[in-house]
């Protein structure tokens, strides 16, 4: 598997969309910094959701205005951040494809994705779903707690892979 990821690493390193991306000397540091804003607007979007649901913050806030407010912001920032990131990568694809921690950043965002798909869809099928029972904030505190952990995992993995060897 490795090893055609390899090829077609080679191969897209060698397309003419990756040459240029490689040869003008400002399209990187540019990506890097727009994807770098698209970073901090999902997790200060996240952190204000989790913290909310956790009942930390936001509590004369319903978790349903709060997540109508924010849950744009992260799915407009990780459109972002797909191109930005589709954009580095084919300016240097052996860097992050053949890369494990870029790997399991990918992985984790997976799992951070379906995580906000499921609250998303929790809050919609049921506008008070954690307003008003309280039964429910253990869910929610669980819920807000893995997305944290999830979130962070992955701009750590994004700040790692910098510094760990790749194919």
């Amino acid at each position: 598997m490795l090893e055609a990821i390899g090829r077609f690493c080679d191969w897209l390193a060698l397309t003419p969309l990756s040459n240029l991306l490689q040869s003008v000397q400002w399209v990187i540091p540019m990506v890097q910094s727009v994807h770098i804003v698209a970073i901090a607007i999902v997790m200060s979007s996240v952190v204000m959701v989790d913290l909310r649901l956790m009942g930390v913050t936001g509590r004369s806030q319903t978790i349903t205005s709060l997540s109508q407010r924010f849950l744009p912001w992260i799915w407009w920032s990780l459109a972002v951040l797909l191109v930005s990131g589709a954009i580095l990568i084919i300016a240097e694809p052996r860097r992050d494809l053949l890369n494990p921690v870029f790997q399991a950043k990918m992985a984790l965002l997976l799992v951070a994705i379906a995580v906000t798909v499921a609250f998303q869809q929790a809050v919609s099928r049921n506008m008070q779903f954690w307003d008003l029972m309280p039964e429910r904030r253990a869910g929610a505190w669980a819920t807000a707690v893995v997305s944290l952990l999830v979130w962070t995992a992955i701009v750590g993995c994004g700040r790692w892979i910098a510094y760990v060897e790749h194919g």
